[in-house]
């Protein structure tokens, strides 16, 4: 019985492959208008590689569609140079007929007739990774791998350090659409100037902050110091070291960037909050107000995060799958007072068997809702755009600060870095707890035993 799969043909040397029309909306971006690979040189070749080849196909229309989608470019010749290495060994697993002699495609003789097989098409332009296993095969295996250029290292950071995040993605994308604006993406690493950095960072200026320019180059520099590392570019400058979007002098300081609440302002923006926000946003804004928490740390937590039967009751702000930390040092345990305790207790109470404390906010981008949905209501009070929600954090900044509370412990409950090698040592919990709570407390004018 002979051999029926869809999108198969035998061709006169008994060879078996698959050729199949991409879709209309695929083949411009591939500049190819049909998918081929050798199945083998036997029908039991065939089957065996047809499920392999099939999903390529599949792969290859749908990443296309997801680039195009995104804006992103195709593939590069790294990712090309790769593609082919592996279809290489394909075509040198391959048997190859010539006489009387059956030969493996690794064979010198062998690897010239596939060789001349593909020079002779007419169409071997249009399939790069076809035409560069070939090359590969015929070498001997030893054409070299093109340099890494700024894609290739955009990729990788993707692959490698923001994986499935979909807000890093989005900035990452955000961020490398700007430079290919200004560098063509093809560009090598190697080939990069400090001109280039500058010219990236001048086009990133154009209508924009200059602390989000800031935070923008700090994403290139991360990406471009990652792939000197990964692919051992050892020697390599990074171009974009130590490059601001404006000197320091005049840069806009941080304290332009956020105030705190005044007295009124805050007084008039919880009342408002209390009364008409939700339940979860009211004990929301009460656990910030009353720890000096980011937003994410709070809206984040889980039920088993909260500590209420402690001696010191607290919450530990932790990395965990469905919320992540600004870094090591906001890792802490912060202790419940006042209102906070009060609106904590109510939360724990709320949730139920939930695991997230606040399960309406406890989720992939759910603190972003959070911040938007109580940043209508400070902005209802509040028409200062320095003032946020996030300018609770720089009000207990202020409150630890005129309560006399040291620097070292401000740091405690803020989750900050103290930049000192020790800051770590005789870190035990009851002690930091202790530490903790006496500044909170004392920026919160709190005395007592009241918690």
């Amino acid at each position: 019985m002979g051999l029926v799969l869809k999108n198969v043909l035998q061709t006169k040397a008994g060879t078996w492959h698959y050729r199949r029309r991409l879709p209309r909306d695929v083949a411009p971006l591939l500049g190819q208008g049909e998918f081929k690979r050798l199945l083998g040189s036997t029908e039991r070749e065939a089957l065996r590689n047809y499920p392999k080849v099939n999903g390529e196909f599949e792969r290859l229309v749908a990443e296309t569609r997801r680039r195009s989608d995104a804006g992103l470019p195709a593939e590069t010749a790294l990712e090309v140079h790769r593609l082919a290495e592996r279809r290489a060994q394909e075509l040198a697993a391959t048997f190859v007929h010539i006489g009387g002699r059956t030969l493996p495609g690794s064979h010198p003789d062998a690897a010239d007739v596939i060789r001349e097989s593909y020079l002779s098409r007419s169409e071997r332009e249009e399939d790069p990774v076809e035409g560069r296993a070939v090359a590969i095969l015929a070498g001997g295996g030893k054409l070299s791998r093109p340099a890494p250029t700024i894609e290739d290292a955009r990729k990788l950071y993707l692959k490698e350090k923001v994986k499935e995040d979909p807000k890093k993605t989005l900035e990452l994308d955000r961020v490398f659409k700007l430079v290919s604006e200004a560098l063509q993406s093809d560009r090598t690493l190697a080939s990069l100037k400090r001109e280039d950095a500058k010219e990236v960072r001048d086009h990133m200026r154009d209508g924009r902050k200059a602390s989000s320019v800031d935070r923008y180059l700090n994403v290139v520099r991360a990406v471009v110091n990652h792939a000197i590392r990964e692919y051992d570019l050892a020697g390599l400058a990074n171009p974009f070291m130590n490059l601001e979007a404006a000197p320091k002098d005049k840069a806009e300081p941080d304290r332009d960037k956020r105030r705190p609440f005044e007295a009124d302002e805050l007084k008039d923006t919880t009342a408002r909050i209390l009364f008409l926000a939700n339940p979860a946003l009211q004990r929301i804004w009460q656990m910030l107000e009353g720890t000096g928490c980011r937003l994410a740390e709070v809206a984040g937590l889980r039920v088993s995060d909260v500590h209420l039967d402690h001696a010191i009751p607290h919450i530990t702000v932790e990395w965990h799958d469905d919320r992540r930390i600004k870094n090591a040092v906001s890792r802490r345990d912060v202790p419940l007072i006042g209102a906070a305790l009060d609106a904590a207790k109510a939360a724990v109470k709320a949730a139920g068997n939930a695991a997230m404390l606040f399960p309406a906010y406890g989720r992939p981008n759910g603190a972003s809702s959070a911040s938007a949905a109580l940043g209508k209501h400070v902005r209802a009070v509040v028409t200062d755009p320095k003032v946020t929600t996030h300018s609770l954090r720089h009000l207990m900044k202020d409150r630890l600060r005129l309560a006399g509370v040291s620097k070292a412990e401000q740091d405690i409950v803020l989750g900050h870095s103290s930049g000192s090698e020790g800051e770590n040592y005789g870190r035990g919990q009851e002690a930091m707890l202790e530490v903790a709570q006496r500044a909170l407390k004392a920026a919160l004018g709190l005395t007592g035993n009241r918690q």
